[in-house]
């Protein structure tokens, strides 16, 4: 990565690798909060001068350091300070909405030497839409900033009203300097000496007198506190397969980075850095992958989809009565009215979402209680994909942009050009894409099987009818006899988009197609033209719309992969789900720290894996994917309604063994031991407190 973020809570910074966030930067640099930018310039020098790097770390996600030097300096032919005599170190972290940083200084000249180290800062307050060059609009203005002994404050009146500020505060005497955005720290050090300052900033909206900051050591303690609880909460994989072993870790550490609280429990944002928002489909889609760890992500997740559910019909947001958000934003734009995002529901998928990711929490946790509590949102949202999402009556959930500043595909490939047809033409709307009929299926079987456990059988029955005959339909109207494939997509003629893509295969997790049919959209994931080498592309190669540089015509999703992997292991298809994983595994080796992006180009695996230019990372649902590698592994789907756990396990050809530690199903704890044997995988159960009557079958390697 050319950029080093870091998040905690709803607060993050964007900066270049020295740790600077220069003007007018390109990639929109800056700290935000609530899609607001309070630090759009923030750049240290030594001298007056930029120092040199050497080293910069973000591996930590929620703290940074960044290790730094001095150039050579001399005035009028005497020297000021020899080169890389003076060790700069910045930390930063964030707490409690507060950004910290401690710049610390190291003498490693042989005399007593003294030298300045200046903070240049700056905050425009500009909305992230504006600073992405996406939406111009009525905005609010600077009202001025204010420099005292120890502290620097800039203002803002937006125009929503708010009244917006950044406090800089630091705890070594500045010197005093005319231009009231410099902050100037003087140092004098002996060889070996060494010296630090350390800044605050914190983002303030509405009218505060209270700036009240926990100190910087307590603050790093009660962050570090917190991680030591969510390592200590997750389960645990031991492992031979050491990239395995690191994607998992750095997966788990991800998610943790991105988790936010609005009110309704701790959920995932989508990503880093322009996705730090909650996200109907990715968040959903993110707890999904992550329940085998850590189901409370599930719980947070629901509760917050079910609190912002469409109430009313708003043709400027996309809304509808029961329909699960896209996206919410918290700026100016949005408060102005000036954007949808208030929010926005222009998404056809994360209503489906919402009910598969309550049946299968139900399922790891046995929590029927949610289902109580959120009756009403259930039956909200079946109302929505009976009604609104069905708009012709003929089974089929479609898509159609109202919103004048919407999005035209509402699918998870929402780029304009995603939906195409073999000829090349681009599909029109109202459009019934193949992977939302495959997650309506899911939903209504889900939720019949709670209804049935719930003593509702006449709504159960119902349920199953309703899905059966979707499948029938789904059938009948997106396979295609002659490359033995579904469809992505119908258009608004009721006419298959046939390009082959790897949207048919989310619908393998479903349980929705029938033996036959599931091995052949098994068999087109895993062939040469949909599968790179290093994952599943999303379109086959040789397709008119093809194009492995494309954000949704050809490149390689690892959010998409993880879905199908999970349908091809509930399948029974483990050796084709293996062949997808030790993909990616080996892809996540081209990229920093061990991490999957958002998206990677689709070329083949003769060389290296291409990168996305503008990918995201860290990403929730391709943090999620590593974690599904192991649930696959493991063929993991346990079923609290019925007191069971089904482990089909197998491993992959470079592994000989692997352990999982305190799964989390219904209320106990179930840890696992897979070792490879002549032939085969051996499976010990180490632990089983859940109560849960386990089957298992050992395949065949």
């Amino acid at each position: 990565m050319d950029y080093r973020v870091i998040k905690e809570n709803d607060l993050f910074l964007l900066t270049d690798t020295n740790g600077n966030i220069p003007e007018d930067h390109p990639y929109g640099l800056g700290l935000y909060s609530k899609d607001t930018r309070f630090l759009s310039k923030l750049d240290l020098k030594i001298n007056g001068e930029d120092p040199v790097l050497l080293s910069s770390e973000a591996d930590q996600n929620y703290k940074s350091t960044i290790l730094l030097t001095n150039p050579h300096m001399e005035q009028e032919g005497s020297l000021v300070l020899w080169r890389e005599s003076i060790e700069i170190q910045r930390t930063r972290f964030i707490y409690d909405d507060v950004l910290y940083e401690e710049v610390k200084v190291k003498s490693y000249f042989p005399k007593r030497v003294a030298f300045e180290i200046s903070i240049h800062a700056d905050a425009d307050f500009l909305d992230m839409f504006v600073v992405r060059g996406f939406l111009n609009g009525k905005l609010g203005q600077k009202t001025g900033q204010v420099r005292k002994e120890d502290s620097l404050s800039f203002s803002y009146e937006g125009a929503d009203g708010l009244n917006r500020s950044t406090v800089i505060t630091w705890d070594k005497q500045a010197l005093n300097n005319d231009d009231k955005g410099i902050i100037s720290f003087g140092f004098e050090l002996d060889h070996g000496e060494s010296d630090s300052v350390t800044l605050s900033v914190q983002p303030v909206t509405g009218r505060r007198d209270d700036i009240n900051r926990v100190e910087k050591e307590a603050a790093l303690a009660m962050l570090e506190a917190s991680y030591e609880r969510w390592n200590d909460g997750v389960a645990k994989v031991e492992t031979d397969c050491l990239p395995l072993k690191r994607l998992v870790e750095r997966g788990l550490n991800d998610m943790r980075v991105l988790l936010t609280d609005v009110g309704h429990g701790a959920f995932p944002v989508a990503g880093l850095p322009w996705f730090g928002v909650p996200f109907g489909r990715d968040s959903l889609i993110a707890a999904l992958q992550t329940l085998p760890f850590n189901a409370d992500i599930a719980r947070g997740t629901l509760l917050t989809m079910a609190h912002y559910q469409g109430s009313k019909l708003d043709p400027w947001r996309d809304e509808q009565p029961g329909k699960i958000m896209h996206e919410i934003r918290f700026g100016e734009l949005a408060a102005t009215g000036q954007i949808p995002f208030t929010p926005y529901y222009g998404t056809v998928d994360a209503t489906p979402l919402f009910l598969i990711l309550l049946t299968e929490y139900v399922k790891w946790t046995e929590d029927v209680e949610l289902v109580h509590t959120l009756e009403q949102e259930i039956e909200n949202a079946l109302m929505w994909i009976d009604s609104y999402g069905d708009r012709d009556g003929d089974l089929f959930v479609e898509y159609h942009q109202e919103s004048s500043k919407g999005i035209a595909n509402q699918g998870w490939k929402d780029s304009g050009d995603s939906v195409v047809h073999r000829d090349g033409e681009y599909a029109k709307t109202p459009i019934a894409l193949a992977e939302v009929q495959g997650y309506v299926y899911q939903a209504k079987t889900g939720l019949a099987d709670i209804f049935d456990h719930m003593n509702r059988g006449e709504e159960a029955r119902s349920l199953r009818r309703q899905a059966e005959a979707l499948r029938q339909r789904f059938d009948e109207a997106f396979w295609m006899d002659d490359v033995r494939y579904y469809a992505i997509a119908l258009d608004d003629r009721k006419e298959q988009v046939g390009t082959i893509t790897s949207n048919p295969g989310h619908v393998l997790f479903s349980g929705m197609l029938n033996e036959e049919r599931a091995k052949a959209v098994t068999d087109m994931l895993v062939s040469p033209k949909m599968f790179s080498g290093y994952g599943i592309r999303t379109m086959a190669e040789g397709e008119a719309g093809y194009n492995p540089m494309s954000y949704h015509d050809g490149s390689v999703w690892p959010h998409d992969n993880s879905l199908s992997i999970l349908g091809m292991s509930k399948s029974g298809y483990q050796q084709q789900a293996n062949q997808v994983i030790q993909g990616l595994v080996s892809a996540a080796a081209h990229f920093e720290y061990d991490r999957l992006p958002e998206l990677f180009c689709g070329y083949g695996s003769g060389g290296k894996v291409v990168k996305y230019p503008v990918a995201c990372s860290p990403q929730a649902w391709a943090a999620g994917t590593p974690l599904v590698f192991i649930q696959s592994l493991l063929g993991l789907f346990p079923d609290g309604l019925k007191g069971e756990i089904r482990l089909s396990p197998v491993l992959l050809e470079n592994m000989n063994r692997l352990e999982v530690h305190d799964l989390s199903i219904g209320t106990g704890k179930l840890s696992v031991s897979i070792k490879r044997v002549e032939g085969g995988c051996r499976l010990e159960v180490l632990k089983n407190t859940t109560g849960y009557q386990i089957s298992s079958t050992e395949q065949m390697v």
